[in-house]
């Protein structure tokens, strides 16, 4: 979750004051009939929004509560649950992942991913918010279940899965949300550097993650340095496998592996978990209805913004996206010069042994030509579907995958061709966001929500044609 300069987290407090007093720019720019309405607000930096089939919405926000609002009419919030003490919320990290359980209320599980204020094994909080060092603090990850009852948690956080070794603030943990099969998917980052070549050379001491082939503050020089963004690659590595840099598909109630993953008879519990990987950071997904295939957003580093189709297989190795090797259809050229054997015997086995992203944007040109939106960089951040039926919307939008980006403050959306797959050549912008957006969703009224964590708020865009009618599950 960060620009290619500096992590775009980071830059929330210097960009508030200058996005809402710029002039022009504390209104959305959008189509004609649409509208930009606040749902929600008086939430200190929102991350993710969730929609109960009761009608009630949860709203994770970055520093580790969970607020919920009664309906979409609801302007006074409840807190389900304060995980702050647990949630490392510095720079980039915090609670960024929410998802509530098949059937809920009945059945009574909130899901969340979040940064665990300790290194792997460590109980937190052990460093407060804040981090002493002069590059960064050793973090993990983690994947929990509260019980609900009523608007509040009950009972103790249930840790599923700790993993996802944190070595710089950025690239953590990213979306937790339920497949049609009724499994738990959660993405996360490669743990490394936003900005640097990062085969675990850097950091005090060197290889604080102790990744192959040296201990903790031993030396990472290639050609055998499997440290840093490699972590993504560890999968193929020949060890056991990390989960930085990857998709996992888990049981909702331990946080096991599915007996159906494709690589279920590991004697590794982590590859036995991995559903995909060599990703960077794919901070956001969302299942295409009707189907299993997962839509991704990975945040790209010099050059590309990607969206990659995941359809998980039930046998065989878990599908490569190539990152650090490859960053968007092509080498990533400073990997490339570095003579990384795991990335040489990647380029070596063609271009064929990776999965191409299915669609890309380059950094510095526009997403569509003449959209408005912003070029100076990217950090796609959100996906989500608009159903065919009901709803208001446009028949341009219907269907559509959207997708939003941070950087550039803009929704677009991808109209579906043949089978309903999105059709990249059909790329339509919706309009501006107010705000950098970090989550996407559709809401039970068909409208498209925005989570803006600089304006403390849940935006949506209401097309001001008459109502919509229910919007399907």
């Amino acid at each position: 979750m960060l620009t290619r300069k500096a992590h775009f987290l980071t830059t929330v407090v210097a960009l508030v004051s200058a996005i809402l007093t710029a002039p022009g720019t504390a209104v959305a720019v959008l189509p004609p009939y649409f509208v930009d309405q606040v749902a929600f607000a008086g939430l200190t930096q929102p991350t993710k929004v969730a929609f109960a089939a009761d009608g009630r919405v949860f709203v994770a926000e970055k520093r580790g509560v969970i607020k919920v609002f009664d309906n979409l009419v609801d302007t006074t919030a409840t807190t389900f649950a304060d995980l702050s003490t647990a949630v490392y919320d510095y720079e980039d990290l915090g609670l960024l992942g929410l998802a509530l359980a098949p059937g809920f209320p009945g059945n009574p599980w909130v899901y969340v991913s979040y940064t665990h204020d300790a290194p792997p094994g460590g109980t937190a909080p052990v460093y407060r918010d804040t981090c002493p060092a002069t590059d960064s603090c050793l973090a993990s990850g983690r994947v929990s279940r509260l019980r609900a009852s009523g608007n509040g948690m009950i009972g103790a956080e249930q840790v599923l899965v700790t993993d996802w070794c944190q070595q710089s603030d950025t690239h953590s943990m990213g979306d937790v949300a339920f497949g049609p099969d009724g499994a738990l998917y959660v993405a996360g980052g490669e743990g490394a550097s936003g900005n640097q070549v990062d085969y675990g050379q850097l950091g005090t001491p060197t290889n604080p993650c102790g990744d192959p082939p040296s201990p903790v503050g031993g030396a990472m020089t290639p050609p055998t340095a499997r440290g840093g963004a490699l972590r993504s690659q560890s999968p193929r590595s020949g060890g056991p496998a990390r989960l930085s840099g990857t998709v996992i598909r888990i049981n909702p109630a331990t946080g096991a592996a599915l007996p159906d993953n494709p690589q279920a008879g590991s004697l590794d519990a982590n590859t036995r978990r991995i559903i995909a990987y060599g990703l960077r950071n794919p901070f956001r997904f969302v299942f295409r209805p009707g189907t299993r295939e997962i839509w991704l957003g990975d945040v790209g580093f010099r050059d590309w913004e990607e969206i990659d189709r995941l359809v998980p297989a039930t046998s065989g190795a878990a599908p490569n996206y190539g990152w650090p090797c490859y960053e968007g259809a092509t080498r990533q050229p400073n990997y490339d010069a570095a003579n990384l054997n795991l990335c040489e015997t990647l380029y070596t086995a063609g271009p064929a042994a990776v999965v191409a992203p299915f669609h890309t944007y380059r950094h510095a040109l526009p997403v569509v030509p003449g959209d408005g939106c912003r070029t100076t960089s990217g950090a796609i951040t959100g996906l989500a579907y608009l159903p065919e039926t009901p709803g208001n919307y446009p028949a341009r939008y219907k269907g559509g995958l959207f997708f939003t980006d941070l950087l550039r403050q803009c929704v677009w959306a991808i109209k579906p061709g043949s089978g309903g797959v999105p059709n990249p050549r059909y790329i339509q912008p919706l309009g501006s966001t107010i705000g950098l957006p970090v989550d996407l969703a559709v809401g039970p009224d068909c409208n498209v929500y925005y989570v803006s964590i600089t304006t403390g708020a849940v935006r949506r865009y209401v097309y001001k044609t008459g109502g919509t009618g229910g919007c399907p599950p």
